[in-house]
């Protein structure tokens, strides 16, 4: 009959750690699935792109001197 090894503090840790960051990452979907839904009905002003850095310098010319 085989022994059982008792866990490591570093493993439960690690686990815990990996659980925590999946209910974080379901979360996340589920409010992106809900807000979605929500502006689909109407009920959200459609999103603008505010958060993407490239967006303003793609109006931009660069400075040439001659």
């Amino acid at each position: 009959m085989s022994t059982k090894r008792q866990q490591t503090m570093a493993k439960i840790t690690r686990e815990r750690l990996v659980k925590e960051r999946r209910e974080r990452k379901l979360e996340k979907k589920q409010a992106a699935a809900a807000e979605k839904q929500m502006r689909a009905q109407g009920l959200l002003p459609p999103a603008d792109n505010f958060d993407d850095p490239l967006a303003d310098t793609a109006d931009e010319q660069p400075e040439t001197s001659g």
